[in-house]
């Protein structure tokens, strides 16, 4: 399965674009539309907005690839752009050992998805932009018809 182009758009909005490094709310550097610098990078004139989508694509297939290691449960599409979001968004790391991730693998949709809201903190205190954040990946969730994953298999 592949990120949808409304789970596309809700990354790019929710992260916005920067052509040069900064810190993000939890204080990581960070470049473009979201990507976390890492040690080896470094981005001294900034970056165009071409090379920040080129970069985004890359870190959008990383967490593509981990909902769908992680969740062993048929997704609709608004199921799965919701996680990639998250994914790109937390990490993997927080979504492997997520109350959410459990109650999903275990069939319970409407748990899991109820705890998306959940993740709204940052330095232990509600963030105005993660809070919106989540609020419309619970929007994506509740989007969408069921996919067939023998289908889904098969186009990627």
């Amino acid at each position: 399965m592949r990120l949808s182009n409304n789970g596309l758009e809700l990354i790019k909005r929710s992260e916005g674009f920067r052509n040069h490094v900064y810190l993000d709310v939890a204080g990581f550097r960070t470049i473009g539309y979201g990507h976390l610098v890492k040690p080896s990078e470094a981005f001294p004139d900034g970056i165009s907005e071409a090379d920040a989508a080129t970069i985004l694509s890359v870190d959008v297939q990383e967490a593509e690839q981990a909902v769908t290691q992680l969740v062993k449960v048929a997704l609709t599409q608004g199921q799965f752009d919701a996680l990639v979001d998250f994914c790109f968004n937390l990490g993997a790391g927080r979504l492997a050992g997520s109350t959410l991730l459990r109650e999903l693998n275990q069939g319970h949709h409407d748990i899991a998805r109820r705890q998306l809201l959940e993740w709204d903190h940052a330095g232990g205190q509600v963030n105005a932009g993660l809070k919106a954040r989540r609020e419309a990946e619970l929007e994506l969730w509740n989007s969408g018809e069921p996919i067939d994953r023998s289908k889904a298999s098969m186009a990627t």
